[in-house]
């Protein structure tokens, strides 16, 4: 009778993961488009830092997709998580550095 209830929990814990996987994604393309308003919110501003966006999401994607066959073979949920936990980084990093004056 037990088993069952692991396998929720363990179901809920791979469902929680992903969609805190998706907000940090979510979050890195605000830390974009928070940039692009910020250095005059022009239209090449927002098109240059969406394409950034999903181009750095592709690249990261591709490396991270790789590492996650190596290691944890099935867990997509732990992928989108690495996937957003570094895009979030790099949106925010991008966005800091619209304000660097030098």
């Amino acid at each position: 009778m037990s088993t069952p209830r692991a396998i929720d929990v363990s179901g809920a814990a791979q469902r929680r993961q992903l969609w805190l996987g998706v907000t940090l994604l979510s979050a890195g393309f605000l830390g974009h488009l928070l940039a692009a308003r910020a250095i005059g919110g022009s239209f090449v501003a927002y098109r240059d830092h969406i394409a950034g966006f999903f181009i750095l999401s592709l690249v990261s994607g591709a490396i991270i997709e790789r590492l996650g066959r190596r290691f944890w073979r099935g867990r997509y949920d732990i992928t989108i998580l690495a996937l957003g936990a570094l895009q979030a980084l790099l949106g925010f990093v991008v966005y800091l550095r619209r304000f660097h004056i030098g």
